[in-house]
């Protein structure tokens, strides 16, 4: 019996995800699998402390082809 490692769990559904963004380039932008949200903040935030300015930022698009992709990536970690 093989002991599943949960950082390859991690990594397959990382890989569905990029899997999917791609898949959601292929079609065009007002197509049903590019139906999603976005999360995250809509500019910057910026902390000038005079010797440094530290920028932060994140925005997370989740798109029904990168819900595709997830799934698929833990189908594929089932069968390993």
């Amino acid at each position: 019996m093989k002991r599943k490692n949960n950082w390859t769990c991690f990594l397959l559904i990382l890989a569905g995800l990029v899997v999917g963004g791609l898949i959601g380039n292929v079609f065009p932008a007002d197509s049903w699998i590019n139906y999603g949200q976005t999360f995250g903040l809509s500019s910057p935030v910026v902390l000038d402390l005079g010797i440094i300015c530290l920028t932060f930022g994140m925005s997370i698009k989740i798109t029904v082809a990168s819900l595709i992709g997830i799934v698929i990536g833990i189908v594929v970690y089932r069968f390993l």
